[in-house]
């Protein structure tokens, strides 16, 4: 009897189902900031009297807003605070044949530059002048693309729950809250923790060591010998208090307006509002706070100090949005906002000002303020790039280092003339001590400068001062030598 053969059909292996197209928020998700916030920052930083303009666009509608600030912001998408644990992952993702999308309520123009600048989106889908990309609308608009589950999407916000729940899974940049939300409604494939801010970067973001600036509202009652007096200085800690807290006011508007320039600044580029450590959204609430807190302060000294301190805010507020870009009229301003709080503090402990004080003070915050630019230049120069937003050139460097020392030597010399004065006569039991304190600031003064010409100067004096051994160790023997003058 034939035997039957059986014949064995070998099945290819099943070939694993396609990946989904990955469609990729950009705010919050792919950069730790806001496009939109910062396009409009741009602008009113750029043209200040458009501002009523802009509110009436805002009243007509999100999108026409968003077209005009697109078209006028001047966004640079290179130095955007991006996130690079994201990008990996779509790079991967990318390499492996995934097709990506970009999927945002911000504007074309924008969206398109930030696709281009990355070169990994296959597509990109944004707002335009009549429909604003977002929730509901951006949910709509990528199922009717892919069908209802027939993608992916990767969002970090409460508003991107309406995209997940017609989508087929789900990529969370948010807390561990955030990913529970989005699993209700679809199956989450990966997540991305980003570090929420805390209270480091709050401290940075208000440049709170920047307040030791402020210490200078002690120096009439100081060298009046008034510190003595309860009344005389609870009035200084107020004043200390009031400019501090309005000082970082301005340090956040000033940050805010600065983003672009400060991201392609080699330290700046790291601060808070830059990085994305710290929203934009969190700044632009802390300034009106802030000014408000100040303004409180102010109302429990003399009328005089409030007058003062107004008129410290109007020049920060100038120097911010104007004189800081006009070479010299900065560095004048500058070391003019150091006299105006010798000023405050003469107003809060009703104080006379000595016009030798404000002199010296002139000059020794002249000189700082030229290190400043001087050590931003040199590293602009070396990096062969010029100064961003600034109104100095490489070819500077040699007279600005020039119109530095001098001013600090007139510092010096201020001091000097000063001890000869019937007045110190009057103040010190022993006058002839403070002569000591001369070649000390003639020493710090060049030491300074010798840092800088080495370009190892930090870009603030004043954080470079805190650091600095010798510095402290002048300040000290300086403080003691008027102590022991007394």
């Amino acid at each position: 009897m034939a035997k039957t053969a059986t014949s064995v059909v070998e099945q290819a292996p099943a070939r694993a189902a396609p990946a989904l197209p990955l469609c990729v928020d950009l705010d919050g998700t792919l950069i730790a900031t806001d496009v939109f916030v910062e396009s409009t920052l741009a602008v009113v930083a750029r043209h200040p009297l458009w501002v009523p303009r802009l509110a009436l666009l805002f009243l007509h509608g999100r999108s026409r807003a968003k077209s005009f600030v697109s078209e006028h912001g001047e966004l640079d998408v290179e130095a955007l605070p991006y996130r690079e644990d994201v990008l990996e992952f779509l790079r991967e993702e990318r390499a492996k044949g995934r097709t990506l999308v970009l999927a945002t309520a911000a504007h074309r123009l924008l969206a398109q530059k930030v696709a281009a600048h990355l070169g990994l989106f296959d597509d990109v889908l944004a707002s335009s002048g009549s429909t604003n990309l977002k929730g509901t609308h951006k949910a709509e608009a990528l199922a009717q693309r892919f069908g209802e589950k027939g993608f992916s999407y990767a969002g970090d916000a409460r508003v991107d729950q309406a995209v997940w729940a017609r989508a087929g899974e789900a990529v969370v940049v948010g807390s561990a809250a955030l990913a529970r939300r989005a699993a209700r409604t679809t199956p989450v494939a990966k997540t991305f923790a980003p570090e929420p801010p805390g209270l480091k970067a709050a401290v940075r973001a208000l440049r709170v060591h920047q307040w030791l600036k402020n210490l200078l509202v002690f120096l009439p009652a100081f060298a009046a010998h008034r510190l003595r007096d309860p009344a005389t200085l609870v009035a200084a800690l107020i004043a200390f208090w009031a400019f501090s807290l309005c000082a970082s006011a301005v340090y956040v508007a000033n940050d805010l307006a600065d983003l672009s320039s400060d991201r392609r600044h080699r330290s700046k580029r790291t601060r808070p509002f830059a990085s994305g450590a710290v929203p934009i959204a969190a700044g632009l609430g802390a300034i009106p706070l802030l000014l408000l807190s100040s303004a409180v302060l102010a109302t429990l000294l003399p009328p005089s100090f409030g007058l003062v301190l107004a008129s410290y805010f109007v020049l920060t507020t100038l120097y911010t949005f104007s004189l800081k870009r006009i070479a010299l009229v900065d560095v004048l301003a500058l070391a003019g906002l150091y006299a105006v709080r010798i000023f405050a503090g003469g107003a809060a402990a009703e104080v006379a000002v000595s016009p030798w004080l404000i002199a010296f003070a002139l000059f020794l915050f002249l000189s700082l303020a030229l290190v400043k630019r001087v050590s931003e230049l040199q590293a602009a120069t070396n990096g062969g790039a010029s100064l961003s937003g600034r109104g100095y050139q490489p070819g500077d460097l040699e007279v600005l280092r020039q119109m530095g020392i001098a001013s600090g030597y007139l510092a010096v010399l201020v001091l000097a003339l000063y001890l000869q004065s019937a007045k110190v006569e009057g103040l010190y039991r022993r006058p002839e001590l403070l002569w000591l304190a001369c070649p000390l600031l003639l020493f710090w003064v060049s030491r300074a400068w010798l840092v800088t010409h080495r370009g190892e100067m930090h870009d603030d004096p004043v954080v470079f001062a805190l650091r600095d051994p010798l510095s402290l160790a002048v300040g000290v023997l300086t403080v003691l030598i008027v102590v022991l003058a007394t």
